[in-house]
């Protein structure tokens, strides 16, 4: 293989985090660490960073949400992935915030299908959506996969039904596929890439990978070099450096 072709998957990721598009990453990336598995030819997903006891999320729930954070922003040669980077605790602990539970949403009805620009127009809060379609996600693995569980499945099998539902081609009950992977995936950027007072992004991680300098008081002098990388290392909203 030439060299030029060795550097691509690392400079896809690096592009892929700047533009932040709603693909994941596991698909868009030809690079992505191997697939572990199990002897009975399940998946191992990637071990939590840290221990977490989670608050809001059940058992069940937990091992899906760790599943796929672990297929959706997966570790490689480039960066942390989202699970070593405590993504799955980024959202137990944001699902347990008046945002998530929709106290800053209008939750009147009436509920109606809408274009998308006139933004959510349904009944579920953010909660609501993940753990409704947690749910009806591993109903339909279970139905279709001898009674297992999406985080039972090999990384194949969980990459393939999580493409499916980013474009709404998986048929849940109760909820679009659609509107809970858009959900998820957009929680799970929003964890990798927070400061790491709110449980992920830790050591910063994410934000070395892409050369962000997080709270530093004055970085003017580099918003418009492109040719060269920031020289400092990142700061986080409690002064520490990483």
């Amino acid at each position: 293989m030439k060299d030029e072709d060795q550097s691509r998957p690392t400079l896809t990721r690096r592009r892929f985090f700047q533009g932040l598009t709603l693909i994941p990453v596991a698909a868009a990336l030809p690079g992505c660490a191997p697939s572990a598995t199990t002897a009975d030819g399940g998946s191992a997903a990637a071990a939590p960073a840290r221990d977490y006891s989670p608050e809001f999320f059940n058992t069940a729930e937990w091992a899906f949400i760790t599943a796929a954070c672990d297929r959706l922003i997966p570790s490689d040669d480039t960066g942390p992935g989202a699970v070593e980077s405590g993504v799955p605790e980024f959202l137990d602990r944001h699902m347990q915030t008046p945002y998530a539970a929709g106290a800053i949403w209008y939750m009147q009805g009436p509920f109606l299908e809408a274009p998308s620009e006139f933004g959510y127009q349904g009944k579920l809060a953010l909660r609501d959506i993940l753990k409704v379609g947690i749910d009806a996600f591993d109903a339909h693995c279970r139905s279709q996969f001898d009674g297992k569980t999406f985080a039972q499945l090999s990384h194949e099998q969980q990459e393939t039904l999580l493409k499916a539902a980013e474009g709404g081609k998986l048929e849940l009950d109760a909820i679009s596929s659609k509107l809970f992977f858009s959900n998820l995936l957009g929680e799970v950027k929003n964890g990798y890439f927070a400061d790491p007072k709110y449980g992920a992004n830790k050591d910063m991680g994410a934000w070395k990978m892409i050369g962000y300098p997080g709270m530093r008081a004055d970085y003017i002098d580099w918003i418009g070099v492109r040719d060269k990388g920031y020289p400092l290392p990142p700061v986080d909203l409690s002064g520490r450096r990483g």
